[in-house]
């Protein structure tokens, strides 16, 4: 069974910094893709940031220039660090991954966590 646990919201004031975490663990064969994304309230959830297992990014064009996505060295984490933080950033954040099994393959997703920016 794979799981993928984010950590790293709260709350933090406009302008600040706070990095998410996401880490995929189970029977994992290979992990494709990773990202993140999120839901506002009264939104529809968006990508945020996206990575694939060759290198390429993407990202939101709200959030260019002020997010960072990255792999880490064990290949089966992805971070996520925010910098200059607007209030329109808050929402529930979501970590995604294309995971391939030795039986299926396909999208997973962790539980969310939650990132407040507020003065």
């Amino acid at each position: 069974q794979v799981q993928l646990v984010e950590s790293g919201g709260g709350l933090v004031q406009p302008g600040g910094s706070l990095r998410l975490s996401c880490a995929a663990s189970g029977s994992i064969f290979s992990i494709n893709a990773m990202g993140w994304y999120r839901r506002a309230p009264g939104k529809q959830r968006e990508l945020v940031a996206g990575l694939t297992s060759g290198g390429s990014t993407n990202y939101a064009d709200s959030v260019k220039g002020r997010f960072t996505i990255s792999r880490g060295s064990a290949k089966n984490t992805v971070y996520l660090q925010m910098n200059s933080l607007k209030p329109e950033d808050t929402a529930v954040y979501f970590c995604n991954a294309h995971i391939e099994t030795s039986t299926v393959r396909g999208d997973y997703w962790g539980q969310g966590t939650q990132v407040t920016v507020s003065s």
